[in-house]
């Protein structure tokens, strides 16, 4: 077989999955496949995305590492690919043209990284992006420096009910101590040990027939031993007569009127979803006793049943809350390579990446929400990467397609065994992470049960990560445990929670 030396550049699941399918499906020894990732660790949304009480969906990562011991395969951590600056600031900025010298193929598993604003919502200190919350508490490298004034905060609106909405709520809602069961720092639980967040109110522009979350996030929030829903109305839990529903849509109401574990009003935390409502404006309020304070407009809407779209009624309505956070998606980066604004993602053709004018390009594919846009799971993203391994197979071995366009100029006959100059020095210089240098950093935060074994190493900071696994572990586990994440600002700038 001619030698396929394939370059996916992001390394979250879809990333990895590609990989494992192909390697798994052609055992030559002329393939190789190395991933790049602008952050110093593997597996995105699997470690910075998933919220810490739900360790179980971690579980694939025992599949990654499994991929990363076949010696055809490489990862590069600390790596940006692109010809645009990345926003993690110490990342080793690899251009395109380096991949096209050095590789036969390349994927683009770059995810979708934006939360997707509200026009109605412009960034402050008083409305935030949900994103920066989950990066906030799992530790992202580009995690905001200053926590959220939870202090200072009794009621929070949600605007989104998709699971991560849920995620944040139930976040915010559940009890320190039960927290304490998973991987969460340990300054994230003094601030949330800190919290006087009441009511959660989680809005929706339609109706529950058209709620993203699932049963399972509905659930566990409906079931939290230390909260409360808001009773809804009956009239709302009403189906359309005549309208058919899935099984999953007859569950989300059979739960909703059966309401909370606890009875309203029986505990002191409470939440609500508020569905009908979309976001028309947010006034600030002078601060009153050191309480932010603010009053969110919502428009009152229904669900056309033609477009099953959310429509205005023409009524309205006020919520005075001291936080906004929004959770309404995320989309692509504008200056990713072959970026389709319509779409906010990559724009694909059968797995294959498409230029502006529609043309294929030869050898250049896409993968997971970087292709399809921010929507499935887990197992949906498996199956969609599988299937662009499977096309990159039929392609190479088939000389297909046809009528694909060699605009991006990879290299046919590449050094299986090369990998592109800067990455090498960078690997020289220490500044670039291998997996084998992620492992011990792994294996250790697994010994201490804890992510905080990272964040306390010296020169490890959480806006400008360091190549921190080089050296052996045996001397990692000597440095002093001072807390070099630095102490977080007192102030909660909208500076670092917007971005």
């Amino acid at each position: 077989m001619r030698p396929l030396k394939l370059a996916i550049v992001g390394g979250g699941p879809s990333a990895f999955y590609v990989a494992g399918r192909l390697l798994k499906l052609q055992s030559s020894p002329s393939v190789r496949v190395h991933l790049f990732d602008r952050l110093w660790s593997p597996h995105g949304l699997v470690r910075y995305g998933v919220a810490p009480d739900h360790p179980e969906v971690k579980n694939c990562t025992h599949k990654f590492d499994e991929t990363a011991e076949d010696p055809r395969f490489r990862f590069f951590g600390n790596v940006n690919v692109g010809d645009s600056v990345s926003p993690v600031h110490s990342a080793l900025n690899l251009p395109l043209s380096s991949i096209y010298k050095n590789y036969s193929h390349v994927v683009f598993a770059t995810g979708c990284t934006l939360p997707t604003l509200h026009s109605a919502l412009p960034p402050s200190s008083h409305s935030i992006p949900a994103l920066s919350m989950v990066h906030w508490y799992t530790q992202h490298p580009n995690a905001p420096k200053t926590p959220p004034p939870l202090d200072k905060l009794t009621h929070v609106s949600l605007i989104g009910n998709g699971n991560v909405s849920l995620d944040v709520a139930r976040m915010l809602l559940t009890n320190v101590d039960v927290l304490k069961k998973y991987d969460v720092p340990q300054h994230v639980l003094d601030v949330l040990a800190e919290s006087r967040v009441e009511h959660v109110s989680i809005f929706g522009r339609r109706g529950p027939l058209e709620a993203a979350f699932t049963m399972k996030e509905l659930r566990e929030l409906i079931n939290l031993p230390e909260a409360s829903m808001v009773p809804i109305d009956t009239s709302i839990l009403q189906a359309p007569e005549g309208t058919p529903l899935s099984r999953q849509q007859s569950r989300v109401l059979q739960l909703l009127s059966k309401g909370s574990k606890n009875r309203f009003g029986e505990t002191k935390k409470t939440w609500s979803l508020d569905f009908f409502r979309s976001p028309t404006g947010l006034e600030i309020h002078p601060s009153q006793n050191g309480r932010p304070r603010a009053t969110l407009s919502l428009a009152h809407t229904q669900v056309d049943p033609s477009t099953k779209r959310a429509v205005e009624t023409g009524e309205s309505s006020q919520v005075t809350t001291d936080l906004v956070i929004s959770s309404l998606g995320f989309h692509g980066e504008p200056t990713a390579s072959f970026y389709d604004p319509g779409l906010r993602h990559l724009r694909t053709l059968s797995n294959r990446v498409v230029n502006t004018t529609g043309q294929i390009l030869k050898n250049v594919y896409a993968s997971g929400w970087a292709a399809t846009g921010a929507k499935g799971v887990l197992a949906s993203t498996m199956m969609n990467a599988y299937d662009v391994a499977e096309t990159i197979l039929n392609d190479h071995l088939n000389e297909a397609p046809p009528d694909a366009t060699y605009e991006t100029v990879l290299n046919p006959k590449p050094d299986l065994e090369a990998i592109p100059p800067e990455v090498k020095e960078g690997i020289e210089k220490k500044h670039v992470v291998q997996y084998s240098d992620w492992k011990k950093v792994d294996e250790e935060e697994q010994r201490r049960d804890s992510i905080e074994f990272i964040l306390n190493l010296p020169g490890f900071h959480c806006a400008d990560q360091r190549i921190i696994a080089a050296n052996s572990i045996s001397a990692l586990q000597h440095t002093s445990r001072a807390a070099s994440h630095s102490v977080f600002d007192s102030t909660f700038t909208a500076q670092k929670w917007h971005r």
